[in-house]
């Protein structure tokens, strides 16, 4: 019976966190990247979308290979008071997803309004 309690209740509890315990798992952090990226005021919207567009051709320059794996992926970034990129999520795994990902982490994207703020890049080469 304290079983079944224990599942109803985690199941309750809110957002699902990482394995590891120490932040939310890929669905959690796209979810928030979703809320936090439609919570700004158009004017901070439009200048995160610019500098995610900056950072994207940066990263796909520095992850270009003659073979590239054109599948689709997305990262997900978890931002610092200071515009850090401090954690990363991915799904896909492609390299060039791969390398995305590695890419973005440390660089600066917007000072957010509040910490943590949570935003990401979808790619795919589909029509």
């Amino acid at each position: 019976m304290k079983f079944f309690a224990l599942i109803a209740l985690m199941a309750l509890s809110g957002p699902v966190w990482s394995e590891t315990g120490l932040g939310p798992d890929y669905a959690v952090a796209k979810t928030l990247a979703d809320q936090d990226e439609a919570s700004l005021a158009p004017a901070e919207s439009a200048s995160l979308r610019e500098l995610q567009g900056k950072l994207l051709g940066e990263a796909v320059a520095a992850c270009a290979t003659p073979t590239p794996d054109l599948s689709p992926f997305v990262v997900v970034m978890e931002l610092g008071p200071d515009g850090k990129v401090v954690r990363t999520w991915l799904e896909g795994s492609s390299l060039l997803g791969m390398c995305f990902r590695k890419y973005v982490a440390g660089r600066t994207l917007i000072v957010p309004s509040r910490v943590p703020f949570y935003t990401s890049i979808e790619l795919s080469f589909s029509k």
